[in-house]
């Protein structure tokens, strides 16, 4: 670990290796992670009916949406921390934990209180067809009184991989997914509980990996600055955390808005064609999912290179990471290329279902090499704490997005919410780049 006990102490060398040990235990992780969505999909799938893959669908990118505004804890949190430890100030690094628990906490019971709103906000204007309503209202209302659990789990993952500490990560989401999988098919397969079964597999999990998390992060608590309600609550602390929170959470609330239209967009066409864009769906998690690795490694690099006010080490830690994130997706491209039949086929028994996720896999061969850019920019503006930069380039990328749907779709129907989906990819990766001389400058002393 890069762990200074003051500033001027030399930083470990910025390698190939170092970047793969840092992604690494995230990549493997995280390949539970599109598996739980495939698993999710493939277990209500083999009732042979399209309205449960949907409405699984459905609740699922709502809960998701509604929960990933707060992501901002775990990219806020990985910015900050990564910074205090690159500037040796280890008594920020525990503080930091204990603000963004206590509005990880604050921020799940709001969500509770909320959920008739959430409710009505997400089915007032919800194409869907009654039967998937129905079932996906069964599925949020078991999985909302997880939010605390699931928000903290955020938190507590930016912190650890500030540290460069991936490989605890690593266990939490093992565990996590793992037992959601297990669950799932006990639930499902073994009880017939359905989407309920789904749900309450996913809300066990939550819970359960809160607590490992917060096993995994107890050495902050050795440290009595953690409970230093003085520097906790330090004005000048809490306002450029709150800043840097908001500006992601804007941010953030963008980009899931436009993946909760893209499902949304693409039900107005049939039940038969939210099922076959939820099926492909799962290859674009599994894509971010692989990227993650390597855009946490650009996030924890460069926020202790910004710590260190080291520009050489920011451009050296945007191109390695880069590098691999770019191996990633041109690979991911090619498999789905050669295997997203056989993917299709697996995930969903309807043959309608089926044809239709061959029509439209073309476009997720092209996603991975699309996204690359702004996926790994995402990474390394989050590291440096460029909150303000990742918010205004998401707002002209999400602008672009809304031109592309209003052009798009009423003449290529499917294949346009398709294209919209790629063009704000695209959109949001040139914006980044665009802006990122800015912020190699602002690393200089």
């Amino acid at each position: 670990m890069d762990v200074p006990a003051d500033a001027s102490t030399p930083p470990k060398p910025l390698t190939h290796r170092r970047v793969l040990k840092i992604a690494g235990p995230i990549v493997l992780s995280n390949a539970t992670v599109p598996l739980l969505g495939i698993v999710d999909v493939g277990v209500v799938g083999q009732m042979g009916e399209a309205a449960p893959i949907g409405a699984v669908g459905i609740g699922a990118i709502i809960l998701t949406s509604v929960f990933w505004i707060f992501g901002f804890l775990r990219m806020g949190t990985v910015g900050l921390v990564g910074q205090a430890e690159g500037a040796g100030d280890m008594a920020e690094v525990s503080a930091i934990l204990t603000r963004a628990l206590m509005i990880a906490g604050a921020g799940g019971l709001l969500l509770v209180a909320l959920y008739p709103v959430i409710i009505w906000g997400a089915f007032s204007w919800d194409p869907t067809s009654e039967e998937v309503e129905t079932l996906a209202r069964e599925y949020l209302f078991i999985r909302i009184w997880t939010a605390p659990f699931a928000i903290s789990v955020y938190a507590l993952t930016g912190w650890l991989i500030a540290q460069e500490r991936t490989g605890a990560v690593f266990w939490i989401q093992l565990l996590m997914n793992g037992l959601n999988i297990g669950l799932n098919f006990l639930f499902v397969l073994g009880f017939d509980w359905g989407v309920e079964g789904v749900a309450l597999s996913t809300a066990i999990a939550e819970i359960v990996g809160a607590g490992l998390g917060l096993w995994f992060c107890r050495n902050a608590f050795d440290r009595p600055e953690w409970r230093d309600w003085g520097r906790v609550f330090d004005r000048a602390r809490m306002v450029k955390m709150a800043l840097l929170n908001v500006d992601i959470l804007i941010r953030s609330a963008l980009l899931v808005s436009i993946f909760t239209s893209f499902t949304f967009l693409g039900a107005q066409f049939g039940d038969v064609t939210l099922a076959a864009n939820e099926v492909l769906i799962q290859f674009m998690y599994l894509t971010a999912n692989a990227m993650d690795g390597f855009a946490f490694a650009a996030e924890t690099l460069i926020a202790r290179a910004y710590g260190r006010k080291d520009p050489a080490r920011v451009r050296r830690s945007a191109v390695l990471t880069s590098i691999w994130g770019m191996v990633i997706c041109l690979g991911l491209a090619m498999l789905f290329l050669v295997l997203g039949p056989v993917f299709i086929d697996v995930l969903a028994k309807d043959a309608e279902v089926q044809a239709t996720g061959r029509v439209f896999l073309p476009w997720m061969v092209a996603a991975p090499i699309v996204g690359c850019a702004a996926w790994m920019l995402d990474g390394i503006f989050i590291g440096a704490a460029r909150g303000r930069d990742m918010r205004n380039m998401m707002i002209l990328s999400a602008l672009v997005y809304v031109a592309a749907v209003i052009v798009l779709i009423p003449i290529f129907e499917n294949h346009g919410v398709w294209m919209a989906l790629l063009v704000s990819f695209a959109a949001r990766g040139i914006t980044l780049g665009l802006r990122y001389p800015a912020l190699e400058r602002a690393a200089k002393p």
